[in-house]
């Protein structure tokens, strides 16, 4: 994956809150994603759902507000001073990452009418939100309450270590892709079809996951068509397609318990992902992601 050297990078769609202290947020439910993955985990050992408030590991949800402005100030002065290019983007992980959010929202802003851009937040430790404080053991998520993506970069080092995967560029930009695929279903109401229907191999929140994976892979079918992104190979997509699976429900719970509950899932199962996220990448529009069609389970 390589970016356009002379693409102009815009640090404005990026939060940077990396050394700032997290206060408490508000009281909406977050969406977990490519993404929940460690939350998903604590879950599996010690129970509860990640987009029901109050189990072990999740996001709490409480009232008022905290964080550290002038840290975050100084980080984000930093990242529009270093983030420049799109060969900035070449060189740096954080500059990476604001090339991808800029190319995802470049190309939804083509094809979604009145997309509203949702802006990422980079934190270390534990950020604010208006879903309730969140610490890195979440993982990637997309807080609809705030309309904003929100990421520790570490987390890009556990997705290697502590699920497996082999990592890359486009493994990085798979979550990215698939936590705006949360906004772009924000922004249509799809939220408002999963309820209370949270666990389940069938269930509401594993259809709302599966076609963030699915958009995830819309994406990447026009990804050379926006202005940051100069090459997409297929070991690329080979190492997003390497990510989806290492997050699948199925294989986090056979690593951490040694067996699968499928009445227990949230997120879809690895060959799930992998499927719809190639759904995506092959049919090239939102057409191809209905997963809350009758069958498509």
């Amino acid at each position: 994956m390589r970016f356009r050297d002379d693409a102009q990078l815009d640090t404005s769609e990026i939060q940077d809150r990396r050394g700032a202290s997290g206060g408490i947020g508000g009281k909406h439910i977050a969406v977990g994603g490519g993404a929940g993955l460690v939350l998903m985990l604590i879950i599996v050992l010690l129970g509860g759902n990640p987009l029901s408030g109050g189990g072990p590991g999740q996001i709490q949800l409480g009232t008022g507000t905290g964080t550290d402005a002038g840290a975050a100030q100084a980080d984000a002065s930093n990242l529009s001073a270093d983030c420049k290019t799109g060969s900035d983007a070449n060189q740096k992980e954080d500059c990476r990452i604001v090339a991808v959010v800029n190319s995802v929202q470049d190309y939804w802003k083509s094809v979604v009418p009145n997309y509203a851009e949702a802006p990422t937040t980079f934190f270390t430790g534990q950020v604010s939100t208006a879903c309730g404080p969140a610490s890195t053991d979440v993982g990637p998520f997309y807080c609809p309450g705030d309309a904003t993506v929100y990421i520790d970069l570490s987390f890009y080092t556990e997705l290697q270590t502590r699920f497996g995967a082999k990592g890359g560029a486009f493994a990085e930009a798979y979550v990215i892709a698939h936590e705006y695929g949360h906004h772009v279903q924000d922004l249509d109401g799809t939220n408002d079809k999963v309820g209370n229907d949270r666990e389940g191999p069938k269930s509401g929140s594993v259809r709302l996951e599966l076609q963030a994976d699915c958009y995830a892979g819309v994406w990447a079918a026009h990804a050379t068509s926006t202005k940051q992104i100069d090459e997409l190979t297929s070991a690329d997509i080979a190492d997003g397609l390497d990510a989806a699976a290492a997050v699948g429900d199925d294989r986090i719970q056979r690593s951490a318990t040694g067996s699968v509950n499928p009445e227990t899932w949230t997120h879809g199962s690895s060959a799930e992902r992998q499927q719809w996220f190639t759904n995506g990448y092959k049919g090239g529009d939102r057409s191809s992601c209905n997963t809350f069609a009758p069958g498509a389970l």
